[in-house]
């Protein structure tokens, strides 16, 4: 799917149209990569633009497409749909004391539908963060640590629940998604590494060496 949506495109036949034909594809459809407008547009609320069926069969086809990446999470846009979803799963095993620092813990899978999210009074946390996106990169992301998201379920159900730790950066990274933000638009520069140079050099729990040896976030030395 590489067509993109103006956002004077913005008509339920329209985004239903490109999900109908998303659906009717023989292979899981392309992530579009940064440069691609759809990425940088206020994506469109849902209201109805799908039916139930069509709704549930795009959820299904965006997770087999995150699964497929692998990823964490995916939102409309990152298909080329202009449309306030996304859904978000993490069930990798990593390293323990990674797991520790990051607070990272199991993140069952759930679909979000016009979701936002406030910062809650715990700090931040910064870490090396990429996105399918912008495919062999990386950098460094100070967010807040917690966030209450506020989203409908596919039902249309309104939720609002608390996330902590590396669970609230997957829900701030995709929710960003759905409001034409990239994670480079927060991120610190001076972080900025392939994929190829984080395995060989930064890849371990925190960001200290880093950020020491790459010179951002000077404050914290």
């Amino acid at each position: 799917m590489s067509q993109a949506f103006p956002p004077t495109s913005y008509t339920p036949a329209r985004i239903q149209e490109a999900v109908q034909e998303l659906l009717a594809m023989d292979t899981l459809p392309p992530i579009v990569q940064a440069g691609h407008p759809a990425l940088r547009q206020h994506a469109a609320p849902f209201e109805g633009q799908l039916n139930a069926t069509e709704l549930s069969d795009l959820i299904d086809l965006m997770r087999k497409v995150m699964h497929e990446a692998p990823g964490v999470g995916l939102a409309a846009p990152q298909l080329g749909i202009p449309l306030q979803l996304a859904v978000l799963e993490d069930q990798f095993e990593i390293d323990k004391d990674a797991a520790a620092v990051r607070s990272r813990t199991p993140l069952e899978f759930f679909a979000i539908v016009n979701p936002s999210y406030s910062p809650l009074p715990s700090g931040t946390a910064a870490f090396f963060e990429g996105c399918l996106s912008l495919s062999g990169l990386q950098a460094v992301v100070e967010r807040p640590e917690s966030v209450r998201l506020e989203y409908l379920t596919p039902a249309g159900e309104p939720v609002a629940r608390d996330f902590n730790g590396w669970q609230a950066r997957i829900v701030q990274h995709e929710t960003d998604h759905l409001h034409g933000t990239l994670y480079i638009d927060r991120a610190e520069l001076r972080s900025l590494t392939t994929n190829s140079e984080y395995a060989q050099r930064w890849a371990e729990p925190g960001i200290d060496r880093a950020r020491r040896e790459l010179g951002f976030l000077t404050e914290r030395l």
